[in-house]
């Protein structure tokens, strides 16, 4: 059995973990070691199909030390006039780069791939099965707590029949390698990006929309993405977007008269104007992504499916009958697996969870900087509140007023408000700072959003009391 020490072993070398570990480095002479059951740095960017790319711009994920992309506005596609979004593949390469370019070179970061944690500092290749003991020094990192799955590693809950083809995203750019009967017809399954991802690629690729069904057991709200660009140029859109926030959490009477009111400011949309959303996961679109998937119109309203037989399909509250050539596209896994929240910092061991919704690296870079500046754990508890992912809208209220609330507390330490102003994973706070004295145009979006912020934070508890 080999035996080895460190400062910090931390549970996972995906997203979270990289972004804590990097912070880590910058902020402690710690020695760090990371184990992960992939071949390489990157988590579920590892397992996720090759079209996917980030909802929100690349300049606020990844590690906060190393760029992601180049800052360049999209001039073609779904995404044009907006910063770039990382591709899949992009971001596998980026975090690449971050171990071996940033991490390993600094000669106090181990790094242990195909291993499995077993728990009590042990791991164990999956290769060679050998053991091995961690002594930790300092505290244990659990970066895996929100599970984040995609189809392609996760089993369908529903029963599918012999003889059906049932695929996950990853498969679908490689169908002309098929020996199969070209698809006379496309069955989403699932209501999620993934599904809003593969519709759009669907399209893109030149399926008529007539030959698309979709599965959407809820309608969801989705984020403009206009509302999240980085960047002066976009100051009215961004900046001016949570003021409209601000004023729409003061003035709502119900969740429902809220959505409609950030709807109505344009910080909301829904793919079906007709529809009543009940879900919202903080996806973000593109309106010309939205115009697209409004093209797909023979969506499925009845629940969830329970089993895809031949020619048809099960759901909760009846059956459709299906082409027996229907090629079906599983998109039904949770990228995030509800849990009740927990504290962060527990003695000797951390809880990676996110502290602003919905940036899960920024979060743990701020965790990993209260962790390196911080000894005791009720003080760092209470700057690093965490905040419970969505799930349906009655979530949303709660997640607003988190996030508030901590960026108020992170704003009364001298030291975390520097860091957050340098920091590249907090573009909006950098943009704030760059405001000239004599733009009123900008001055007079921060009035309002200042404002509407004392104001929300009055009728936020009436919102999230009436869930």
């Amino acid at each position: 059995m080999a035996r080895i020490e460190t400062d910090y072993l931390i549970i996972g070398s995906g997203a979270v973990g990289l972004a804590f570990a990097d912070t880590l480095l910058d902020e402690t002479d710690a020695h760090i070691t990371l184990v992960d059951r992939h071949g390489k740095p990157g988590g579920h960017w590892n397992d996720a199909y090759s079209f996917v790319a980030l909802h929100q711009p690349s300049a606020f994920y990844g590690v906060n030390s190393m760029a992601l992309g180049a800052d360049r506005i999209d001039t073609v596609g779904v995404n044009k006039g907006y910063y770039e979004l990382a591709s899949g593949p992009e971001v596998s390469g980026y975090f690449d780069r971050v171990m071996n370019q940033k991490l390993l070179p600094s000669g106090r970061v181990s790094y242990h791939p195909m291993c499995d944690y077993i728990g009590d500092g042990r791991f164990v290749s999956l290769l060679s099965g050998e053991e091995t003991t961690v002594t930790v020094r300092k505290k244990t990192v659990d970066a895996t707590w929100y599970n984040t799955r995609v189809p392609s590693t996760q089993t369908p809950k529903y029963r599918v029949a012999e003889g059906v083809r049932l695929v996950t995203p990853n498969a679908l750019p490689q169908l002309w390698q098929s020996q199969a009967p070209r698809p006379a017809h496309f069955v989403i399954v699932g209501a999620g990006k993934t599904a809003m991802d593969v519709g759009v690629w669907l399209l893109n690729s030149g399926a008529p929309p007539e030959a698309i069904s979709w599965v959407m057991p809820r309608d969801s709200w989705v984020v403009n993405r206009a509302s999240t660009q980085p960047g002066m140029a976009f100051f009215k859109e961004s900046m001016g977007g949570q003021a409209a926030l601000m004023e729409a959490c003061a003035r709502a009477t119900s969740l429902d008269d809220l959505f409609e009111r950030l709807e109505a400011s344009d910080q909301m949309m829904r793919i079906d104007p007709q529809r009543k959303p009940t879900m919202f996961h903080y996806a973000t679109l593109s309106k010309a992504e939205v115009d697209l998937l409004r093209r797909i119109t023979q969506v499925i309203r009845l629940g969830r499916v329970q089993a895809i037989e031949t020619g048809e399909m099960v759901l909760d509250q009846g059956r459709v009958p299906v082409a027996g050539t229907s090629l079906f596209i599983d998109c039904t896994a949770s990228a995030v697996e509800p849990k009740p929240v927990q504290p962060i910092f527990q003695g000797d061991k951390l809880v990676l969870q996110i502290v602003r919704m919905p940036l899960p690296t920024f979060s743990a870079a701020l965790v990993a900087y209260v962790e390196a500046h911080h000894d005791d754990d009720a003080v760092k508890n209470q700057l690093c509140t965490t905040i419970a992912f969505p799930h349906a809208i009655e979530a949303y209220p709660a997640c607003v007023m988190g996030n508030m609330m901590n960026q108020f507390k992170w704003g009364q330490d001298k030291a975390l408000r520097q860091w957050l102003r340098n920091s590249r994973l907090d573009g909006f706070g950098k943009m704030i700072s760059e405001i000239d004295p004599a733009d009123e145009e900008k001055l007079a979006i921060m009035a309002r959003f200042k404002a509407g912020a004392m104001a929300a934070m009055g009728n936020l508890p009436k919102l999230i009391a009436a869930r």
